[in-house]
């Protein structure tokens, strides 16, 4: 009886062994999943702010919208502005439009995440409502701005290869229309808004980051003495000649003064003559975000190359 009993002892013991070693070795081959954390650490130029690492219910109040759709990041609600921008229809069909005197309204919408300009109003009260992060308006430029942005969601990887791959784009694209309207072509960005004819330089939005800083356009000598400076800069009907350049961008408010286009002042400028004038819908032309830029970039590449 013994004889036969110690085989199956040795056997089962056997089994026992081998059932043991392939638990052991699944644990140590396992990798340990690492629980991301809840917050993150974001330094703004305020100092250092815990915020959410995925927010999920951000509220905007003074732009920055189409940084945040770009980034895949849910939205509940944003500034009039951003609310009536035609290109952003349709990613914000369902948010509440919202401002920084409103708390009520903030307070409903639950928010994980305020983002807004360093002179909102109520700062103090909103941070009781939600971590909130506020960037002086042209402290960093565009592109810069978009990865601050990506910093604060947490996804600064995404912004960084967005801001790679637009600029490697728009500079094709530079290359290619300086190519065909000449290396010394200037171009005016012009915008009519209620009454005002505004001129503008490199970086006031209105497409000019693209033309004179991505694209490497050049700028007349007339609007780089009066608006590189300042941004932008006031003129009337009677003077436009002197600020036009071999092409001229128009911006257009559907509800601005466009009564200059008819008078011969207008008519005799030769980007006007040569058919050299591009217009684009003013409303939400103001914003210079990976949306906004995206849209301008397809729209001055059909404009001037015809593609």
């Amino acid at each position: 009886m013994k004889k036969l009993l110690f085989p199956f002892i040795l056997l089962l013991v056997l089994i026992i062994s081998a059932c043991s070693n392939e638990t052991s070795g699944k644990d140590e081959s396992s990798p340990k999943k690492e629980e991301q954390p809840k917050t993150i650490t974001y330094q703004s130029e305020n100092g250092p702010v815990e915020v959410p690492s995925n927010p999920k219910r951000v509220i905007l109040l003074s732009g920055f919208t189409g940084n945040v759709i770009d980034l895949g990041v849910n939205i509940v609600g944003v500034d009039v502005w951003s609310k009536n921008n035609p290109t952003f229809k349709e990613d914000l069909k369902d948010v509440a439009e919202v401002s920084d005197e409103n708390l009520e309204k903030i307070i409903e919408l639950e928010p994980d995440l305020i983002i807004g300009l360093s002179n909102i109003k109520n700062l103090d009260k909103l941070k009781e409502i939600a971590p909130t992060v506020t960037y002086t308006w042209g402290k960093a430029d565009y592109l810069t701005q978009h990865i601050e942005i990506g910093k604060l969601l947490n996804k600064e990887k995404e912004a960084q290869a967005w801001v790679d791959d637009f600029k490697t784009r728009a500079k094709t694209a530079g290359d290619e229309i300086r190519s065909k309207i000449g290396e010394d072509a200037t171009v005016s960005v012009i915008e009519a808004y209620d009454k005002d004819l505004y001129v503008f330089g490199n970086n006031w939005a209105r497409g000019t980051e693209i033309l004179y800083q991505a694209m490497n356009l050049k700028m007349p000598e007339k609007v780089k003495e009066m608006a590189l400076k300042s941004g932008y800069y006031a003129i009337s009907a009677e003077v436009l000649p002197e600020y036009a350049g071999d092409y001229v961008v128009l911006s257009k408010y559907a509800d601005a003064d466009h009564s200059f286009q008819e008078t011969e002042t207008y008519k005799t400028i030769p980007a006007v003559k040569n058919n050299h004038v591009f217009e684009m819908n003013g409303n939400g032309a103001s914003f210079s975000d990976p949306v906004t830029l995206d849209k301008q970039l397809d729209f001055f590449k059909k404009s001037f190359l015809g593609n």
